[in-house]
């Protein structure tokens, strides 16, 4: 039998951070899914998130306010397609968002360490970030402090966290696989 042993290369992974201002009025839509959500689906699902509330894994599929949303992050995870790949051809197929979710968080409200592997790509796009709220810490080690319509997108391998925030943060994450990938995944 073959074993596996896991091995950290010390690699550079690019992080893509953009900022959203020029679509606020999607954000603002975004903003009511979350809001709507938590009122019609309350209980948040068991997670590596620690927060006031986080609505379904898959809101998108329960509210349509997310779609303009996430047009405009296929677009960008294109663009990031294109950097990832310098001196190889781009990938040639679309990506699809797979998960989308909304998360509150408020003074203590903390997430575990974790990736989004399988996905190709895991985004953050931060609706509302007040001065103190935490970071996002890629790594153990590369902190990205959020500001209010800004996008952080990475490639779903890459581990992060946010500490214990000390002012709120409203979010969504999307998760997005390249869409000939994600059609060989069952469920």
């Amino acid at each position: 039998m073959v074993v596996l042993s896991p091995f950290t290369a010390h690699a550079d992974i690019p992080i893509f951070v953009c900022d959203l201002t020029p679509v606020a009025p999607v954000l603002q839509l975004a903003r009511q899914a979350i809001t709507d959500l938590s009122v019609t689906h309350p209980v948040s699902p068991l997670s590596n998130v620690k927060a006031e509330y986080m609505s379904p894994w898959r809101s998108h599929l329960v509210s349509d306010k997310f779609a303009p949303l996430m047009q405009v992050v296929l677009q960008v995870s294109k663009e990031a397609a294109k950097l990832m790949a310098v001196g190889h051809p781009p990938p040639d197929t679309d990506m699809i968002v797979s998960e989308c979710w909304g998360i509150i968080y408020e003074e203590a409200s903390y997430t575990q360490p974790h990736n989004h592997f399988p996905a190709d790509f895991g985004c953050a796009i931060y609706l509302e970030a007040h001065e103190n709220s935490a970071p996002i810490i890629f790594s153990g080690k590369y902190p990205v402090q959020p500001k209010t319509n800004m996008l952080v997108m990475f490639p779903g391998i890459l581990t992060h966290e946010v500490p214990a925030t000390q002012g709120r943060r409203v979010v969504v994450a999307m998760n997005l696989h390249q869409q000939a990938t994600f059609a060989n995944i069952t469920w």
